[in-house]
């Protein structure tokens, strides 16, 4: 796989965009992950802290499957205003 030169978060398309050196990029559409998740309000707060403050790791934990167990070991240890 190609180098990564970019991982954001972009509001207007509510997806995490992973953008390649080759030209090539993912968009992962942060509500279609959610909703296929059985969450709590809180796993999805910690998604949305990760979602905005660590895209690149949202983004790994998506593609790798990990995202959920991920989210059930740590809901409550980020809020909002973190």
């Amino acid at each position: 796989m190609s180098e990564i030169v970019s991982c954001e978060f972009n509001i207007d398309t509510a997806c995490v965009e992973l953008r390649y050196a080759g030209g090539g990029g993912i968009n992962i559409y942060c509500p279609g992950v959610e909703d296929s998740l059985d969450t709590t309000l809180s796993m999805r707060t910690e998604m949305d802290w990760l979602i905005y403050n660590a895209p690149l790791e949202y983004a790994r934990r998506v593609l790798d499957g990990s995202l959920e167990e991920y989210v059930r070991s740590t809901a409550g240890t980020h809020g909002m205003e973190d």
